[in-house]
């Protein structure tokens, strides 16, 4: 027994020392040049491989054996080859070989941005998502129309469309949909003040009510400073028993039912019934139609006091707003008569 422990001890000393020995050859870079390359480490992939992959790429430095041998030998004395991370590795010329093995074997892998601007829709979201590889477009969207998905998010909807925060994001390749959707809905809770929760108490609505309202507001907005003012209209409207007749909430029906919208509202357009036309039904639709700021949510919560219950583009990004039908059909004619005259003389 004492020779087999003195054996063991012997071998553990040796194991040590060989591995001291190899991460002194792996101490120094292959150059000082810190352009940036890439390595796509495969699941599963083993270290010879990557080692291997690292000296042909010029990235790991000339020593007693070839790098590749000697980066491996190292690896499987310390059991970092045991502990590979796949993914994408942004890594330089200038930086050891070890700390190439520590970034791979803690799994620092390189992400990549999305910016998700304020009033995309579920579909939008999954589009730029998509396009930068970081999850599966069409797995995102059945996750996120997924009502048992949402309420363990904590939300009561039928999907998280007007709960994914609008922001610039930063994901690893290849990240699993639902890593996606929890951060966009974890940044939509963190926006929130004590401020912001109390005044929805006081509102009367409900949270979903709350961001059904503020994505309109949100497709509705072409200047910022209009939030608080379309707001207020749409509440003034709710308030007297009105229809908020939107022409976005058409818009979003149109989607949801044919999938696409060739960008010409009709006529019959508004009169098709859909359980989002606003000129067919009264009251809020049945959810969101969009991302929505916490800004347009702040207008809803505070709106500007006024009494308008119309409003109309002006074709320059902002609106007219008016108190009375009369007073709005007359706006409607003159902006209307405008934007023909001006198509007119551009074709």
């Amino acid at each position: 027994m004492r020779v087999l422990l003195v054996s063991a001890a012997a071998l553990i000393a040796l194991s040590a020392g060989a591995a001291g020995l190899a991460s002194r050859g792996l101490s120094y870079p292959a150059s000082h040049d810190d352009t940036p390359r890439l390595l796509v480490v495969a699941r599963g992939e083993s270290m010879h491989s990557v080692a291997r992959r690292l000296s042909d790429a010029r990235l790991l430095p000339d020593s007693v054996l070839p790098s590749g041998r000697l980066l491996t030998l190292y690896a499987r004395l310390s059991g970092a080859d045991r502990e590979l991370k796949s993914g994408e590795f942004e890594l330089t010329a200038s930086m050891t070989p070890i700390e190439m093995l520590q970034k791979i074997r803690a799994g620092d892998v390189m992400t990549v941005p999305v910016t998700l601007p304020d009033g995309l829709t579920l579909e939008e979201i999954a589009d730029r998502v998509a396009a930068q590889r970081i999850a599966e477009r069409e797995e995102l969207l059945r996750l996120a129309r997924d009502p048992d998905f949402a309420r363990e998010l904590g939300y009561p909807a039928s999907s998280l469309e007007g709960y994914l925060f609008p922001e610039t994001y930063r994901f690893a390749r290849n990240t699993p949909a639902a890593t996606v959707l929890r951060e966009l809905t974890r940044q939509f809770d963190a926006v929130w003040t004590d401020a912001d929760r109390t005044r929805l108490h006081a509102s009367g609505f409900s949270l979903h009510e709350l961001v059904t309202l503020a994505s309109i507001v949100e497709k509705e907005t072409g200047t910022p400073a209009e939030r608080p003012r379309i707001a207020a209209v749409f509440l003034n409207r709710l308030k007297r028993g009105m229809r908020l007749q939107s022409d976005p909430t058409v818009i979003y029906g149109i989607l949801r039912e044919r999938g696409h919208f060739d960008g010409n509202l009709r006529r019959r357009d508004l009169e098709h019934d859909t359980p989002y036309n606003t000129y067919r039904r009264g009251g809020l639709p049945p959810g969101p139609i969009a991302s929505t700021s916490l800004a347009s949510i702040r207008a809803v919560l505070e709106p500007e006091p006024v009494s308008y219950l119309y409003f109309v583009s002006q074709n320059d990004g902002t609106h007219y707003f008016s108190k009375t039908l009369r007073e709005h059909n007359n706006a409607v004619n003159r902006f209307q008569k405008r934007r023909r005259r001006r198509n007119q003389n551009e074709s």
